[in-house]
């Protein structure tokens, strides 16, 4: 049974806890196994928390992405201010860090280099190391395992909200592991603590830790859903929906334009193991083609082990490209508070990424070069880890 880090906080209170001045970094789905929120949790322990501060989405997890801001708010029942590290500010002031004596972070996370959770741990980690205030991260599992390592590291030139430090799309790193890694090998310093999970396996997928998924972010219903975001994510880039307005968010795409059997007919010289794209029709209620017919399909994993991600991502982009270069498009800025760089650059962390795909270079080809990078990558966080 995996014992995240705030049940392990709670086993074994450390002395700061009664003492400290704390603020919580944290959403609604920062919950145990009994579906205990953080807060409750610490405020049994004795702690006092003084402010809450919350990432993308708010603290409900209610907005939508790309830009839907979440203000600042107030915490009724703890009388307590909620600052939003979503809108124009994305890192807590030094002025309110220094009524704090400890940050304890505890979010979900889910593996993904784009997903903005990691980035934000990380601001605050900087902004901490400034103001001298100890940051403390309870651990939660990567949800897509800790071994599954894929994508290009980022280029300093494509840094943004969506990636901040240099590490691969799927980057294997727990937020604990991650907090290390931004400290050992990005020279942040910041005075870190890390209560580690119990009963935690690199190789392990969510499905088989025995704990409840409750969603980070709205268009992540379901720990799969976390499986197909390295991927899937791409299409937030283009003009292609990625299923957001319907219930299976990153789990379908297409858009009206999309020839089903032209594009699985391309998708097939692939190398596409342990998926299965099956032919859909949806609608979306939001977003992308709102209220329009969209032809495209379902992906359905046939093989935790066998199946990549991003590679799927990559392909599609590229069928999409070549098949329906009339109707298909890159989507312009503005993207996350970059207003220059196209999306999918940023997304990709590499303008060249794209430019390849356009020439019709095979993802696989694309992998192969990334390897020399992705093994410095292996050897430089393997002091950063925490299970085996």
């Amino acid at each position: 049974m995996v014992q995240l880090g705030c049940e392990v906080l709670e086993d074994a209170p450390p002395a700061w806890l009664r003492h400290a001045r704390l603020g919580l970094l944290a959403n609604q789905a920062s919950v145990n196994r009994s579906f205990d929120h953080v807060l409750s949790v610490i405020q049994r322990l004795g702690g006092k928390i003084c402010y809450l501060f919350t990432p993308q989405h708010g603290f409900y997890a209610e907005k939508q992405a790309n830009m839907q801001e979440s203000p600042d708010d107030w915490h009724s029942p703890l009388q307590i201010p909620i600052i939003s590290l979503y809108s124009h500010v994305r890192q807590p002031s030094l002025e309110v860090l220094r009524k704090i004596d400890v940050l304890v972070v505890d979010l979900p996370d889910v593996g993904t280099r784009v997903y903005t959770y990691s980035t934000t741990m990380g601001l605050c980690m900087e902004a901490a190391a400034k103001a001298g205030v100890k940051v403390v991260v309870l651990d939660r599992p990567n949800p897509i395992n800790g071994l599954g390592i894929e994508g290009n590291l980022l280029n300093p030139d494509f840094r943004s909200f969506v990636g901040w430090y240099p590490v691969p799309m799927r980057h294997g790193l727990t937020m604990g592991e991650f907090a290390r890694y931004v400290v050992q090998r990005c020279r942040v310093a910041s005075e870190l603590e890390v209560v580690p999970m119990k009963g935690w396996q690199r190789a392990s997928f969510f499905a088989s830790t025995g704990l409840p998924w409750v969603f980070p972010s709205p268009n992540m219903p379901t720990w799969e859903t976390s499986l197909l975001y390295p991927g899937m994510v791409l299409l937030e880039g283009t003009n292609v929906s990625e299923g957001r307005g319907t219930t299976l968010p990153f789990q379908v795409f297409g858009a009206p334009f999309i020839d089903q059997q032209e594009l699985a007919r391309y998708l097939r010289r692939f190398d596409l193991e342990g998926v299965i794209l099956r032919p859909i029709s949806f609608e979306p209620v939001f977003d992308k083609w709102q209220g329009q017919t969209c032809h495209g399909f379902q992906v359905h994993v046939t093989n935790l082990e066998k199946f990549r991600p991003l590679r799927l991502g990559l392909a599609i982009c590229q069928g999409l490209f070549q098949l329906h270069g009339d109707r298909f498009q890159w989507l312009d800025p503005p993207y996350e508070y970059e207003y220059e760089k196209l999306p999918i650059d940023i997304i990709l962390g590499d303008g060249t990424v794209r430019e390849q795909l356009e020439r019709g270079v095979d993802p696989v080809e694309l992998e192969a070069d990334w390897q020399p990078a992705l093994e410095s990558y292996r050897s430089e966080r393997a002091d950063c880890l925490l299970y085996q």
